[in-house]
This record gives C-alpha cells, sequence and structure tokens, in this order.
C-alpha cells in the first residue's frame, strides 16, 4: 500500500519483439469419442512433425456443435503460432 502523498511506481509492462507475436493459427476438432481422439492426437502430432520450426505460443480448447448433415458436440482445439 503507498503512503499518502507518495507517488505510485508501476512496471511498464514487457515489450513483445517480433519473435514473441503470434503469427499463425491452426484449428483442429473432432467428435466427442475415444477413437476420433485419438484420431485428432495424431493429427495434431503429426502437424507438429511436419512443421519443426512452429513455436506455439498459445491453445484453447472447448466443446461445441459443429454443423454438418448432422450436428454433434466436439471438441475444438485451436493453437496459435
Amino acid at each position: 500500500m503507498a503512503e499518502v502523498g507518495k507517488p505510485v511506481v508501476r512496471k511498464a509492462a514487457g515489450v513483445i519483439t517480433s519473435g514473441d507475436r503470434i503469427t499463425g493459427v491452426k484449428t483442429f476438432f473432432t467428435k466427442l469419442h475415444p477413437g476420433a481422439m485419438e484420431f485428432l492426437d495424431e493429427q495434431i502430432n503429426k502437424w507438429l512433425k511436419d512443421n519443426p520450426g512452429i513455436v506455439i505460443k498459445r491453445t484453447d480448447t472447448t466443446t461445441g456443435e459443429v454443423q454438418a448433415k448432422k450436428s454433434e458436440p466436439n471438441i475444438i482445439i485451436t493453437v496459435w503460432y
């Protein structure tokens, strides 16, 4: 807690260098059953092996319906790199 009359000193946010910036995004999704999720793992692993220069900055995971002939719940994984 700051004393009365003394200014509060705050640290500046870190500078983002070009190497820290997000340059792309890849989205993976599949139905929510074991076989499909195992296949999703294989897809993600293959994508990472095929792109060794990728540096993952962030990932997001959610569930939702993907529109198709029949809408079903899916797991959706977004990889920001």
